[in-house]
């Protein structure tokens, strides 16, 4: 795909390149750009909802899960008349028929340590939408293998937190996700939202932000999410940033002297919605 905009993109995406910080040279960046959503219920429905709108030109979509009823409280991007179809096909086509101007790649298919590298070949960026902690570590690991960047979202009840994992950068300041989760975590301590339950809106909040963050990264000039958590409460209404720094001794980074992995006992959410 040719990253020149043609006159009718021009005219799409106007109000964003009139930003300073974005203008053409941002939407050019966007449309040479391939990202993969890896997940796409809850959050992954307003990341690729607004990945499409701003025009990132090639958007990869892997889910292995059918559409139900439980999910369109919150899964918005998804319609009555999609029960029972492929995520990936509602929500491509959904993609498709918001913005003719991009491509949309389906990868109907469960992302696990086998297969998520291959998966991740074939783009620039990753965000990660899943829902639980076996995906969530093994497509981390193959980011970091590849040198590619993660914008992670996670959601359950009304609280949410996003942040971006890019350890391969130099500095303390780039924790790997293995740092803030030294150890693998049971469904115990993981249950999922058909259990606990989470609201839709934290979800809009949470895919907002983690969209604005994949955007960013892309198209440069901004400082990056990594090293730093930002944690919603949205019962509170309260957004506060959280330090991570690479845990001393890390095995997956090669981590340098810093600090703990996070100063809090509790962990945060790894569902998706």
């Amino acid at each position: 795909m040719s990253a020149a905009l043609t006159a009718e993109e021009e005219v799409h995406y106007q109000r964003q390149m009139v930003m300073p910080d974005w203008g053409r040279t941002g939407q050019e960046r966007l449309k040479a750009a391939r990202v993969l959503v890896v997940g796409a219920g809850g959050l992954g429905s307003p990341v690729l909802q607004y990945l499409g709108a701003a025009g990132v030109g090639t958007i990869g979509i892997a889910d292995y899960d059918f559409v139900e009823v439980s999910n369109l409280h919150r899964q918005v991007i998804h319609r009555l008349a999609d029960l029972d179809s492929p995520k990936t096909a509602s929500a491509a086509a959904a993609l498709r028929a918001a913005n003719p101007h991009i491509e949309v790649v389906e990868h109907f298919s469960p992302v696990n340590e086998e297969n998520a590298a291959g998966l991740i070949a074939g783009y620039d960026l990753v965000a990660d939408c899943t829902d639980n902690f076996a995906t969530r570590d093994a497509l981390h690991a193959a980011c970091l293998a590849q040198r590619k960047v993660l914008v992670s979202g996670a959601a359950q009840i009304a609280d949410g937190t996003v942040t971006t994992f890019a350890a391969f950068r130099p500095g303390d300041g780039n924790p790997c996700f293995r740092c803030l989760y030294p150890d693998v975590l049971t469904p115990a301590l993981t249950p999922p939202c058909s259990e606990i339950g989470v609201a839709g809106p934290v979800l809009a909040v949470i895919g907002g932000l983690q969209a604005m963050e994949v955007l960013k990264e892309i198209i440069g000039g901004a400082g990056s999410l990594s090293g730093t958590i930002l944690v919603y409460d949205g019962w509170q209404a309260d957004l506060r940033r959280m330090r991570l720094d690479r845990r001393p001794g890390c095995p997956h980074c090669a981590g340098a002297a810093g600090g703990a992995g996070t100063a809090e006992t509790a962990y945060p959410p790894v569902t998706g919605g």
